[in-house]
């Protein structure tokens, strides 16, 4: 995947990807190396290193985690919506709430 393609996926400029990509280079998190069998020598791929794939880890563990505790809050939404219909088609029926 070229930057370009790479710039159009995350919905940035060329620029941007390749002033990110630089600044990931920078921090140890990718490496980035020729392709030796490439013609143009101007190819490069960027590889995630080990530290940038602890860091991806920790950034995915606290995504996962994130959309959990959202999955449960809407869960509850929903047995929540669920008692207050069965309120409104059996009135006067006492529910686990005590309504």
């Amino acid at each position: 995947m070229s930057q370009r393609d790479l710039a159009k996926a995350v919905g940035v400029s060329v620029g941007a990807m390749h002033y990110v990509l630089g600044a990931l280079v920078e921090k140890g998190l990718v490496k980035l190396d020729n392709f030796a069998s490439a013609k143009d020598k101007r190819r490069y791929s960027y590889i995630l290193t080990p530290r940038g794939a602890a860091e991806k880890a920790k950034i995915t563990k606290r995504f996962l985690a994130r959309k959990l505790e959202e999955y449960d809050a809407l869960r509850a939404e929903i047995e929540d919506l669920k008692r207050d219909l069965e309120d409104d088609v059996h009135p006067g029926k006492v529910n686990a709430r005590g309504r």
